[in-house]
């Protein structure tokens, strides 16, 4: 894309969000080497908890959880820090993911002090312009998931995974907080299919108030 064009889309701050192995970091990099922008990735495997919350959730869940948000606020901080119109950004994570996962796995009162930490941070953290937020059914989630090879995630427990993608689209069907974008990646190749990619790119740089509905098989039709 020509940089005439580039500078025609007015979207500054894009996160990508979906279930453990939809393509976040996978379509998180395309879209900012096409945007010429600046990749955020969230740090997964910096967490020292995750291994042993994948064999023991209950014993890891709050030092787990209390790790991604301190380190999710430590990211956000430093680009909200940042005269946004001059940097295109593009992230594999929004900052509220972390709630999601907080009420999945916390107890009543992990969770009370969960709230106070992250009712603190979250004013620090600023608003993505667009949510793009990626649909799998588990089983190809689990696919995904077997093919990139992180060791502590070949034992993920299916259940706990439809309990993700259940609290995940529970989430987005009363989010209104941003522009919004929902993909159904089930059929969807952005990895290896260039025209796949390009198509999806289309819809997202055009989505620019209230919410759209992406599914590549409905759009051909």
């Amino acid at each position: 894309m020509a940089r005439a064009r580039l500078e025609d889309i007015s979207l500054r701050y894009i996160t990508i969000e979906g279930v453990i192995g939809v393509g976040k970091t996978v379509l998180a990099t395309k879209l900012a080497e096409k945007l010429e922008a600046r990749l955020v990735l969230e740090e997964v495997e910096e967490n020292p908890f995750l291994a042993n919350f994948y064999q023991d959730m209950r014993t890891y869940a709050l030092s787990t959880q209390l790790f991604f948000l301190l380190s999710r606020h430590r990211q956000q901080q430093q680009f909200s820090q940042q005269v946004l119109f001059q940097e295109r950004i593009v992230s594999d994570y929004s900052f509220f993911k972390d709630r999601i996962f907080a009420y999945i796995n916390l107890s009543e009162h992990e969770l009370k002090l969960y709230e106070k930490i992250y009712e603190f941070l979250q004013k620090d953290v600023p608003k993505p312009d667009l949510v793009v937020y990626l649909q799998a059914p588990v089983e190809i989630l689990i696919e995904r998931i077997k093919k990139r090879g992180r060791s502590f995630e070949q034992e993920m427990n299916p259940e706990y995974l439809q309990v993700v993608s259940d609290s995940y689209n529970r989430f987005f069907l009363h989010y209104d907080a941003t522009p919004l974008i929902i993909v159904d990646t089930t059929r969807l190749n952005f990895v290896q299919n260039e025209n796949d990619f390009i198509q999806l790119f289309k819809a997202i740089v055009s989505t620019t108030s209230s919410r759209k509905f992406f599914s590549p098989q409905a759009d051909k039709k």
